[in-house]
Order: C-alpha cells, then sequence, then structure tokens
C-alpha cells in the first residue's frame, strides 16, 4: 500500500561532527596466550574487553561488531603477513600464504562488556562507532605473545640453552609463528629435549 501511495518508509540521518571531524572512541582489553616453543603456534586462551559504545543503538549488533573486530585485529597483530617481491607483486596472495583469522583464532575465552557512556548531542542518537576502533584491542594479544616469548628465552637461559641476551628482542607485527619460534631461543627440538633430560 505503501509503495502504491508512493510513500518513503526509510529512515534517514546525517551526521556533521563539527570541526574536528571525529569523536573519541574509549576501550581496554587484557589477553593471556600460550606459546608452543617448538613450534610458535599461538593459542589466545582469554581475552576480557571492555568498549565504550556511547549509547548503544542494538547491543547485541554492537557486541558483534567489537568481537568481530577484535579477531580481525588478532589476525593482523599475529597472522596477515602481506609478502611483496622486489617487483612489488604480492606474493602472499592465496590462504596457503596469507593467515586470516579462523574458528581457531578466536580466544577460547572471549569475554566482552558493552559500556554506555551517556547521552551527547552531537552524535547520531548518541551513539559511537563499535566496528573498526575495537581492532586495536588486539593489541593486548601481541603485548601477551611478547610477554610469553620473554618468559620463555628467560627460563631457556636459565637452562644453559637460549640467547645470550633474553630481556632484548623486537616483536614485529604481525607475529608470525616462525618469527615466535625463533625468537623462543630453541634452535632445533633435540637441542631442548637434551636441556629436559639433563635437567632430571
Amino acid at each position: 500500500q505503501a509503495k502504491m501511495a508512493g510513500m518513503d518508509l526509510s529512515a534517514r540521518e546525517y551526521y556533521i561532527p563539527g570541526a574536528s571531524g571525529s569523536y573519541l572512541n574509549y576501550g581496554a582489553a587484557a589477553s593471556e596466550v600460550e606459546i608452543d616453543l617448538l613450534t610458535g603456534a599461538t593459542t589466545v586462551l582469554r581475552s576480557d574487553l571492555i568498549y565504550d559504545c556511547g549509547q548503544s543503538l542494538n547491543p547485541a549488533v554492537d557486541m558483534g561488531q567489537v568481537e568481530g573486530a577484535f579477531v580481525q585485529g588478532i589476525g593482523y597483530f599475529m597472522s596477515e603477513e602481506y609478502v611483496t617481491n622486489t617487483d612489488g607483486l604480492v606474493v602472499s596472495d592465496g590462504t596457503w600464504t596469507y593467515k586470516i583469522p579462523t574458528v581457531d583464532t578466536i580466544p577460547k575465552q572471549f569475554n566482552v562488556e558493552l559500556r554506555n557512556s551517556g547521552f551527547h548531542k552531537k552524535r547520531v542518537l548518541s551513539s559511537k562507532a563499535s566496528g573498526e576502533p575495537p581492532l586495536l584491542l588486539a593489541a593486548s594479544v601481541h603485548c601477551a605473545t611478547r610477554d610469553a616469548i620473554a618468559a620463555a628465552r628467560k627460563e631457556l637461559h636459565c637452562c644453559g640453552s637460549g640467547s645470550s641476551s633474553p630481556s632484548f628482542f623486537e616483536l614485529e607485527v604481525p607475529a608470525i609463528m616462525p618469527v615466535v619460534k625463533e625468537l623462543c631461543g630453541l634452535d632445533n627440538v633435540e637441542k631442548y629435549l637434551e636441556t629436559l633430560v639433563g635437567s632430571k
């Protein structure tokens, strides 16, 4: 009937943020990871997030957006290595070489809380974006991985089989498996097993 009557049933809002063209988003995250010293594989055991959505228009949608952005961020910080050759052509052009997040990437325990920061007349219905900013909270996974590597290096250094300077190393983004494995300080599996046998 609306179509026949020529009635427009859509709703619109046009947002003009002002001089700065932006507003601030707030969030915090803490993550716990486990790394396999022999392979460099990183498992995210737990992540706890809190994110400011202003006044959420739809908490179920915003929750999904925050979770999705965080997992996408884990891919960015941990696995999605963008490799090019000398001609500038992308070498990592398929899932065999370019590792996107999978179901195994999602934290085993994933806690997300939305924070409503109240009314704000200059935002659309007082809401804030939830689809992209939470990606940065995945830096907590990268930081946790760095701490886990540091602990492994310290332990191996005490056993006399690790790097000569366990405290100082650089963990680039993304922290892919071969890099994590190398930074842990194990040259090979046999050497590691020898240290275990020698310590008993």
